[in-house]
């Protein structure tokens, strides 16, 4: 991040550039005021930040797993991420969707970036009950519209919206 300390969260920076009424005089209070290059890296930061979280929460510590933030020509159309794991190796790499492919404010896409890194997790965690699964693509899309509910219930709990 170069001209921010070490030690300052980059989700302490996310909030203070989107909370409401504040004003800096040498940012506008969207994320799109930070040159690409600079807001790839604080969303990248907070997508880490909430990995380590969740993947925690999910009793997944033993994996070694990362976050990349990719471009939408990355990615499946129409899709915000995915997750690659190796079962062995007991490692994955989730990729989230670059905030310069995000058409929506900045809150909004934080949360969906939170919401892509818990939906990928949900994926790993139950990857092995699917495996000797045939896939299909309608058993593909129960399992999407399962994990989907399952990472909104989830977030609900955890921001105590229910």
């Amino acid at each position: 991040m170069g001209q921010f300390p070490a030690c300052f969260s980059s989700t302490v920076l996310l909030a203070f550039l989107i909370w409401p009424g504040i004003k800096p005089s040498y940012a506008q209070s969207e994320v799109t005021a930070i040159p690409s290059a600079e807001r790839t890296l604080l969303v990248s930061s907070f997508a880490n930040e909430k990995l380590a979280g969740w993947q925690k929460r999910l009793n997944l510590t033993d994996w070694d797993i990362s976050v990349l933030v990719v471009r939408s020509t990355d990615l499946k159309p129409n899709t915000v991420g995915n997750i690659r794991w190796d079962r062995e190796k007991k490692s994955a790499v989730i990729r989230v969707l670059d905030p310069a492919d995000y058409k929506m404010k900045t809150e909004a896409m934080l949360r969906d970036i939170e919401f892509t890194v818990v939906h990928e997790l949900i994926h790993l965690e139950i990857s092995p009950v699917l495996s000797d699964l045939k896939r299909t693509d309608a058993n593909r899309m129960e399992e999407e519209y399962a994990v989907n509910h399952m990472a909104e219930a989830l977030l609900k709990l955890h921001r105590g919206l229910e």
